[in-house]
């Protein structure tokens, strides 16, 4: 069954992995990957190289071993950085391996690497695929909105493309507060979208994770949270199950508001995901 299809009778709930970043972590990639799969999550996004770090291979790699465990798996492809015949040589590796749902992004811009440009946008990506065959495509949406976008408004706009080009359903990025959510959601709505929205949720377990995080991608830090990691920063213990508390009252809360679907951000920590999967199976399908 497409993913598509699944939201019409679940809540989904799934999981983001990504390719260590050399070849010689891959066992601990691979035992991860067993655990998770353990937990019976409805598909298994595994991210790919925007371009300079040369994982793809392994990506697709990760991809078959998901396969393999009987969860489907959601291969991310960026393309700014990517040549029409690499995609197309992605394309058919992905379907040689019976790989037939992608996650269409842009990917970051380096600013060491001049884009390439065949693909400018996500949606000229998703109109590509169109083209090349039966995938279910999801696409990335930003309740925040884009870090290079001039608002929310105009935002949801360049979303309104993406779907109107072929996105099947959408993951959002990670935030913090379910209110940016709940706004976005209905903004979304507003404009026609009408395609099923899975929220992604980042539970942070150290400080160098959530600076990261809102380095990279501009998350807003709600009070609450932000007390959080100041009282438990010099305490990892109690700083990881607070990170993973929030994270499921995040979770009961979008439930509570009959959200499409979860999508969390693993960070490849399968320790993290049963405690949070445990914890929430009374109020989604998990």
């Amino acid at each position: 069954m497409k993913i598509k299809d699944l939201f019409k009778s679940k809540t989904v709930f799934s999981f983001e992995v990504f390719p260590p970043k050399t070849t010689s972590s891959v066992d601990v990639i691979y035992n991860a990957l067993d655990q998770l799969g353990d937990l019976n999550p409805d598909f298994i996004s595994v991210t790919y190289s925007a371009g300079g770090s040369g994982n793809s291979g392994l990506a697709l790699d990760i991809a078959s071993k998901v396969k393999s465990m009987g969860v489907t798996p959601v291969l991310h492809l960026p393309c700014i950085n990517y040549t029409r015949e690499q995609i197309n040589d992605t394309l058919e590796a992905a379907k040689s391996r019976g790989i037939d749902h992608i996650l269409a992004l842009r990917g970051d811009i380096n600013p060491d690497i001049p884009p390439v440009e065949d693909f400018k946008y996500a949606s000229d990506l998703i109109n590509y695929l169109r083209s090349k065959g039966d995938f279910d495509i999801a696409a990335a949406c930003y309740p925040e909105g884009h870090p290079d976008a001039d608002s929310l408004e105009q935002d949801i706009e360049n979303l309104k493309i993406k779907v109107e080009s072929g996105a099947d359903h959408l993951i959002t990025q990670l935030f913090f507060d379910n209110s940016y959510f709940w706004n976005f959601r209905e903004k979304a709505a507003a404009k026609g979208i009408n395609v099923p929205i899975e929220a992604g949720i980042m539970p942070v377990v150290n400080k160098k994770q959530i600076e990261r995080m809102v380095t990279t991608c501009g998350a807003s830090l709600p009070q609450k949270f932000v007390k959080i990691m100041q009282k438990y920063e010099h305490n990892p213990e109690a700083l990881r199950d607070a990170g993973i508390a929030y994270a499921i009252d995040q979770i009961i809360d979008l439930a509570a508001g009959d959200v499409d679907g979860i999508h969390l951000y693993t960070m490849n920590n399968p320790y993290v995901a049963k405690k949070i999967s445990d914890a929430v199976s009374g109020v989604i399908s998990v």
